[in-house]
């Protein structure tokens, strides 16, 4: 992916040793920049200055840069799709992108790249775009460092940040995404790479991915998202260095992972959520080297979820550090700290001498009855516990850590948060 987009900045440099450079103000020749892009050939850069451009439905299809000036406005009036890109090795550069107007018969964009290779859009700012940047049988581009900032209220007639179907080979990063239904949305993109973003405050999803194989995302932060971050019908997707922190509400996660396969979760945090991580179906997670502070559930696994490794992490102060709604299968989850175990260490090794068994007998009764969460913090409960790690009945014996650490694992380069 690298190689091809340094190939189109060595594209685009070629073209400016030749281009001709059109401008487009309020004082000049070309007053529209529908004017400026009519005028211009393949290689051109078209300079528009700032101002205030009341155009929808502009075309670009040629091979040019569109860059603005002191961030002009382009403005649809709530009336049309704003910038439509249709061919190879395009760039738009600094603008404000506003007033798409939402459409219940066609998904209208701040920018669309449609079977468009080779494509830049970075350094924009698009508001109140239903969708931002939409991109479609499109590969081989970079969207980076736009602020995306959607009007979105209700899930049904609002559309998403940034959007990709049916692409490879994207680099999407260092954006700030919210108020839209889903922050960044894949669905069938493949060999692609999301870093660096900050998504949050959207109604549905920070991330939501379908059908997308090969990924990479890192250094991510998805916060105050409806449901958290979304990951289905995927394989060899890999995760780590993010933060997933306050997503709260009744069907609220970190990460959703329904039928992932061969994938990484790495050195991320997991702050305050409903459920830190909810699996589902999922097989061959590596979950490794990950802090889950303050969440309701840490990790929820429901069934299908086979050869999963859960070691090297961070577990504490949640309610529940993990909930099984199955057969535990031959999943391990061994090496990891809780902060709720009360065993010793008498060959000072930094190993437990006695297993710790992450789940807890409440946590089997919440699971069945969740009205009874009220005496979650009653003496009773204490009591339910202690006489089931006394005596096991309801709770899985095979479901253990064999080697409980007995500090907290300092995981090197955590990424901080920003309140």
């Amino acid at each position: 992916m690298y190689q091809h987009i340094l190939l189109f900045a060595f594209l685009l440099s070629q073209f400016g040793l030749q281009a001709a450079n059109i401008e487009v103000c309020k004082t000049c020749e070309l007053t529209s920049i529908k004017d400026g892009i009519a005028a211009a050939n393949d290689g051109d850069i078209v300079t528009v200055r700032k101002g205030h451009y009341a155009e929808g439905n502009i075309i670009v299809d040629k091979t040019i840069q569109l860059i603005g000036i002191d961030y002009p406005i382009i403005d649809g009036n709530n009336e049309s799709e704003i910038i439509t890109i249709m061919a190879d090795s395009v760039s738009i550069q600094g603008f404000q992108i506003q007033n798409v107007g939402s459409s219940y018969l066609e998904d209208r964009a701040g920018i669309r790249v449609k079977k468009s290779d080779h494509f830049l859009i970075k350094g924009n700012r698009l508001f109140n775009t239903f969708f931002g940047i939409y991109l479609e049988h499109s590969n081989d581009g970079e969207v980076s460092n736009n602020e995306l900032i959607g009007e979105a209220v209700e899930e049904m007639n609002s559309g998403n940040a940034i959007h990709a179907w049916y692409c490879e080979n994207i680099l999407v990063s260092d954006n700030l995404v919210s108020f839209h239904r889903d922050g960044i949305y894949f669905e069938f993109v493949d060999s692609s790479l999301v870093k660096n973003n900050v998504s949050e405050d959207n109604i549905r999803y920070g991330l939501h991915f379908m059908f997308s194989n090969d990924d990479d995302y890192f250094q991510n932060e998805f916060r105050r998202n409806g449901a958290g971050v979304a990951v289905m019908f995927s394989k060899k997707i890999n995760m780590w260095e993010n933060i997933f922190e306050f997503n709260w509400g009744r069907a609220a996660y970190g990460i959703l992972l329904k039928e992932i396969y061969d994938a990484v979760i790495e050195n991320n945090v997991f702050r305050e959520n409903t459920i830190g991580i909810y699996v589902e179906g999922s097989t061959r997670i590596d979950y490794k080297n990950n802090d889950f502070e303050r969440n309701g559930w840490a990790l929820k696994i429901s069934g299908g979820c086979l050869d999963n490794k859960i070691h090297g992490n961070n577990f504490i102060a949640n309610t529940f550090n993990l909930s099984l709604k199955s057969a535990p299968g031959n999943n391990s989850f061994n090496s990891n700290y809780w902060s709720d175990y009360s065993g010793y260490d008498l060959d000072k090794d930094g190993i437990g001498d006695v297993p710790y068994y992450p789940v807890k007998l409440f946590n089997y009764v919440v699971n069945r009855t969740p009205e009874t969460i009220i005496l979650l913090r009653s003496l009773f409960v204490d009591l339910l516990n202690f006489s089931e790690q006394v005596s096991p009945v309801f709770t899985p014996e095979n479901v253990l850590d064999e080697t409980p650490v007995m500090k907290k694992i300092a995981h090197a380069d955590l990424i901080t948060t920003n309140d």
